[in-house]
């Protein structure tokens, strides 16, 4: 354990920040395997809500550094990706 006032103000910081994060990516990854649920299910009309939702969350979470930008940019596009594989025809 930390002893000087720094270091254990330091140590609040991050155990805050960590359970902040940990609400943020656990929200987005509902949703996206609330999305991905929807594609097994094959409907569409529920899947494009639902593809909506996990866009959003994951483009917050990047916003807010939960994740970085570029990654959440990358998930979104794999989402995207697999939307439009599922109702291609």
């Amino acid at each position: 354990m930390a002893n000087h006032k720094s270091a254990l103000k330091r140590i609040r910081q991050s155990e805050k920040r960590r359970q902040t994060n940990r609400v943020h990516r656990g929200a987005m990854r509902t949703e996206v395997k609330k999305f991905r649920a929807a594609i097994e299910a094959g409907d569409k009309e529920a899947a494009a809500t639902a593809l909506a939702d996990a866009i959003a969350s994951t483009a917050s979470t990047g916003s807010k550094g939960v994740l970085h930008k570029n990654t959440a940019s990358r998930r979104i596009s794999r989402l995207q990706l697999a939307f439009n594989r599922a109702f291609a025809s």
